[in-house]
């Protein structure tokens, strides 16, 4: 099977030391993986592009015939439930091999991934309230594929064990080569939990005495988007918590304040879970021997939050 270009866009994404956001420990190194620079903007278009090719080669998703062709009769429509970024992966893949894509997701999801996952010609289902969130998006797709399990591909990114292995594969594997084995930390928010779970599993496949920090959000109201402060939610079957060697809690106005930190003295315009994450990282290195390497995860660009306001603040510009 000959697979559409796009697949071979996803991964190999840049590893940039973070040198300009306040002092570190002498001998203590942070870096960020730039996952904004995958075709789809984001770090879920691994998950996305893992998840599609498993299905296509187990048969589950049956799209030889459509790959190269305008029509799509016959082929289930894959749907999922998404807040975003796994739903605009997935369009843009579906987009490639010619597969009709619905996309089930919270109505406060943003205007501007809305409207990208439109142009990708998905069907968006909005009608999910924002108080029940992802959660509710997870259990309407669900209710949806059991009424007519025929008419769908349902990936679940949730619990489709092609979700970590795509970053197994792809995302610690990468680090791993990038730091030429020298990263000693990773550190990475939890939504799926897919990007952890499969970048710790490498990692420590790699060598054992790596630590691996997981960060959520430190309150069930937060306005972190893509993460989940897992105490309160619906808890993915793929996280492994056997990899967590240490919770971090972020709370919102700290992922806030490092999102415009990172823009405005990095140059690196991402999303709110790249303040997260880089927060948690240089709070974590503050405190580390000489000789420590820490690695985490920019998920996102900031272009898909262009609407929130707290892009206004000033405090820390300078």
């Amino acid at each position: 099977m000959v697979l559409p270009p796009i697949f071979s866009l996803v991964g190999r994404t840049p590893l940039l030391q973070l040198t300009r956001l306040g002092t570190l420990p002498e001998g203590v190194r942070v870096y960020a993986k730039a996952e904004f620079m995958n075709p789809g903007g984001s770090v879920k278009d691994r998950a996305a592009a893992g998840m599609i090719l498993d299905g296509m080669q187990s048969g589950h998703l049956p799209v030889s015939s459509a790959l190269g062709s305008t029509t799509s009769t016959g082929i289930p429509t894959i749907i999922d439930a998404t807040s975003g970024n796994t739903g605009i992966a997935l369009a843009m893949i579906g987009a490639a091999i010619g597969v009709p894509v619905s996309l089930v997701m919270p109505e406060n999801t943003s205007p501007e991934r809305k409207a990208i996952m439109r142009d990708c010609d998905a069907t968006v289902i909005d009608d999910v309230s924002a108080a029940e969130g992802s959660d509710g998006a997870f259990l309407a797709v669900r209710e949806i594929v059991a009424k007519h399990p025929a008419r769908y591909f349902y990936p679940d990114q949730y619990n489709n064990p092609a979700n970590p292995r795509a970053h197994e594969l792809g995302t610690g594997a990468e680090i791993w080569d990038q730091t030429h084995g020298e990263v000693t930390h990773f550190v990475a928010a939890m939504g799926t939990s897919g990007t952890f779970t499969g970048s710790a599993r490498r990692l420590k496949h790699e060598n054992p005495r790596i630590r691996t920090i997981a960060v959520q959000p430190d309150s069930p109201l937060h306005g972190i988007e893509g993460t989940k402060h897992m105490a309160s939610t619906i808890r993915p079957s793929i996280l492994d918590e056997s990899l967590i060697d240490e919770v971090k809690p972020i709370s919102t106005e700290a992922s806030y304040a490092m999102t415009r930190q990172l823009a405005r003295r990095e140059g690196l315009f991402c999303g709110v879970s790249s303040g997260a994450n880089v927060a948690a990282s240089l709070d974590l290195a503050q405190n580390l021997p000489p000789g420590s390497t820490v690695v985490t995860v920019l998920p996102d660009s900031g272009t898909r939050y262009l609407g929130d306001r707290f892009w206004d603040e000033t405090e820390d510009s300078h």
